[in-house]
């Protein structure tokens, strides 16, 4: 089949480029994850980007041939589909809701058709590396490719000869929304906007995107069009997706409605390339004018912008270099360090504009403002990536999160481009501010984040945006199961967490007071625990623990009472802040360790679930326990991370996913978000270079050697000195200067 031997040429490719990699942005892959279960996609992106050109591939053929329902995608491309109807441009990576992925330009060839079911193509010889995208539409013989700058993109595409087309489809997409406006400037430059939101289909997280789109050679002819809808009492086909285009070639007005577009027709000669810019902003039209006219100034080129792409990639990448190890390892490394730097994203135009957080003011910044926070999967492991690797821009996303609280009054739980969508639980903004202060980026105002998180923490739940259950909580120590699917022990736990973390700061502020009253709280959770099953239970409001219970139930993502995405096993060791104390519950720490062990025996563990992926991690709490944590880590590295498609363990969840790979190849990882700690275990690499900046850290690097084999942790030396831990403080990390493993 012609979509097989595609995902093997893509494997191929890879193998291909790994044998003469000589740079990190070489062993990058960006294929990983793209299958539907991984959701990241190989469009060109520059670091942060607000800007991604994407090949979109999940709607449907005229014969159905391919997935027709574009609502259950969340990612605008799957390696399995062949059918491209289309460039994709602002995008979302490694999320499990549809948005954005709108803006589709696609070129065609022959006679004009806009209708997407038809228009489309099957593809080959698709070539994606960091800030670069191609492949051949086998329908028309056109090569595409794509390339982007932070804020804008420039596609190339190389005509057979004869009538060429170009076409801007402005009613499909990821998003939920339909809504557009487009006009033409002149017979080269369209304008408009295009509504995007309904995120995980809520209504209240809808915005506009601004985009001007420029093209380098004048068309023979162009227009608009507009799907026309069936007339009430007039028979019609109409099938919710296809149904009747009417084109327009007036050149005066603008088109606006659901489902509208813009053609362009072209004579070509054989071989001719036509290139299109294409600039956007969630600010204006004018600002992405700006931000197109500043980021590809007349006369930059299409393999300029790909050059300085692949530059900035490399740079970021470099600021981690690692020996030894096989080229397999390097590349899932390498790739997993790539996916997180795609979210969060810079959401503010060049000249410093952004749309103001659920507001309707246009602010202004002199450094990035940041979007797309989905945090509660990037608390536990993301931001302590950035903090250590990237301060600078952790800076700007605390920062980022500081401004929100100012302009509406609260800290983000999932924001999207200036929206709450107030998708999952808990309070995630807490551990991720207090974790950055906690181990020294300290350049923010402490006391206004202190303030907003005390806030959350302590606000009646009818007016508390963060944890809406709040109530009982405090009264009770708790949150009972009110309906049988409310996920009221994850939203606990959660608070728990959030609640420890702010315990840490208040003791670090000196507020004393404050620091009990989270610190009990945060000990709540050991009412969910019920001997008879020896999990966490949850509990009804008069008290008594629900049932009948299975800890179970949840699996495979079926509903479970108390519990989100996940089981009563996937949850019950998450207490990272208590982990002896939870020990002592379950009867002492051989009771606790053969019950974790037997997580992962029974296959409970998903290495894909948030709460449980620090689990490997808790058994070096107990001495003469730590060799668990380096068998799991080694097995479940080799299991799910891989250099193919599927090569995720599941939804990458903005970076999170990858995360975890990057700490647990580097030997070290912080398994308790909002406490500067780390659990030590067996690096991949014989040695890993970190470049610190000394700005920030003192020092400029950090050098973490692995010596002997492949085996258990012999010994550890911290600094030249021997060192008897597993757990180490991120200032002895830092100022280690370098960390040698010395295995069996």
């Amino acid at each position: 089949m012609k979509t097989g031997k595609n995902i093997l040429m893509g494997i191929a490719l890879t193998s291909a480029l790994f044998v003469s990699a000589q740079e990190p942005v070489d062993y990058v892959n960006p294929f990983v994850g793209t299958t539907n279960y991984g959701t990241t996609n190989p469009g060109a992106v520059v670091p942060q980007g607000m800007m991604s050109a994407t090949p979109f591939n999940v709607m449907g053929s005229e014969d159905n041939k391919y997935d027709k329902d574009k609502q259950w995608w969340s990612t605008p491309y799957e390696v399995n589909n062949k059918y491209l109807t289309g460039f994709s441009h602002v995008n979302l990576s490694g999320v499990g809701c549809p948005d954005l992925g709108s803006l589709l330009l696609m070129p065609t060839s022959g006679e004009l058709n806009v209708k997407y079911t038809q228009y489309g193509s099957e593809y080959t010889d698709e070539v994606a590396v960091p800030g670069y995208y191609s492949n051949m539409l086998t329908k028309y013989g056109i090569k595409c490719e794509m390339t982007a700058t932070p804020r804008t993109s420039r596609a190339r595409f190389t005509f057979h000869r004869g009538q060429g087309n170009l076409l801007m489809n402005l009613g499909e997409g990821l998003t939920n929304e339909t809504g557009a406006t487009v006009r033409f400037v002149n017979d080269r430059e369209i304008e408009g906007s295009k509504l995007l939101g309904t995120f995980c289909y809520n209504p209240q997280a809808v915005f506009p995107i601004y985009f001007v789109m420029r093209i380098d050679k004048a068309p023979a002819t162009r227009g608009y069009w507009k799907l026309q809808r069936p007339m009430q009492g007039v028979e019609a086909e109409w099938d919710g997706y296809s149904g009747k285009y009417k084109l327009y070639t007036s050149y005066s007005k603008e088109m606006s409605g659901d489902d509208v577009g813009a053609w362009f027709t072209f004579d070509t000669t054989e071989g001719e390339a036509i290139e299109v810019s294409i600039g956007v902003s969630f600010v204006s039209i004018e600002n992405a004018r700006l931000n197109l006219e500043t980021e590809q100034p007349a006369g930059t080129t299409f393999d300029q912008i790909r050059a300085q792409a692949r530059k900035k990639w490399n740079e970021d990448l470099s600021r981690i270099l690692v020996e030894g190890g096989t080229e397999e390892q390097k590349g899932v490394f390498y790739t997993a360090l790539y996916h997180t730097m795609i979210h969060p994203n810079i959401l503010q135009d060049v000249n410093g504009q952004y749309p103001q957080m659920e507001g309707d003011k246009i602010l202004t910044t002199d450094r990035n403002r940041y979007t797309v926070y989905s945090l509660w999967d990037t608390y536990r492991n993301f931001h302590q990536l950035m903090t250590l690797v990237y301060p600078e821009r952790q800076m700007d996303m605390v920062r980022t999160m500081l401004d929100m609280y100012r302009e509406h009054g609260w800290f983000p739980k999932w924001e999207l481009y200036g929206r709450e969508t107030l998708t999952m639980e808990g309070d995630p903004s807490i551990p991720v501010i207090v974790d950055t202060w906690m181990k020294g980026l300290r350049d923010f105002d402490i006391n206004l984040a202190y303030e907003g998180m005390y806030k959350s923490a302590t606000t009646p739940g009818k007016d508390n945006l963060m944890r809406p259950d709040i109530d009982d909580y405090i009264a009770k120590g708790y949150c009972p199961l009110m309906e049988q699917y409310d996920n009221s022990v994850s939203h606990a736990l959660e608070y728990y967490i959030a609640d420890y973390s702010l315990y840490t700061l208040a003791k670090a502020l000196g507020k004393t007071e404050d620091a009990k009253l989270f610190y009990d709280r945060s000990m709540g959770y050991k009412h969910y625990y019920c001997k008879e099953f020896g999990t966490l239970r949850p509990i009804l409001p008069d008290g008594t623990f629900y049932g009948p219970f299975d800890p179970l139930q949840g699996a495979n993502f079926e509903p479970s009472p108390g519990f989100h995405e996940g089981n009563s096993w996937n949850y019950t060791f998450y207490v990272p802040h208590d982990v002896k104390g939870l020990a002592k519950l379950m009867g002492g720490q051989k009771r606790f360790v053969n019950k974790l062990q037997m997580v992962f025996d029974k296959g409970y563990y998903d290495p894909a679930n948030e709460p449980d992926i620090a689990y490997p991690y808790l058994f070096s709490y107990f001495k003469g326990e730590e060799w668990r944590t380096q068998k799991l880590v080694k097995e479940l590295l080799a299991k799910h991370y891989t250099t193919k498609p599927d090569g995720l363990p599941g939804n990458e969840d903005t970076g999170t996913m990858s995360s975890w790979a990057i700490f647990s190849m580097m030997g070290f990882y912080p398994d308790c978000p909002g406490v500067p700690e780390y659990t030590l275990t067996t690096p991949t690499f014989d040695k890993i270079t970190i470049k610190l900046d000394p700005a920030y850290w003192g020092t400029d690097k950090l050098v973490i050697r692995k010596e002997g084999g492949d085996g258990y942790i012999d010994q550890i030396r911290l600094g030249g000195k021997k060192y008897s831990k597993y757990r180490l403080t991120h200032k002895d990390l830092i100022h280690a200067g370098e960390i040698t493993f010395v295995c069996k």
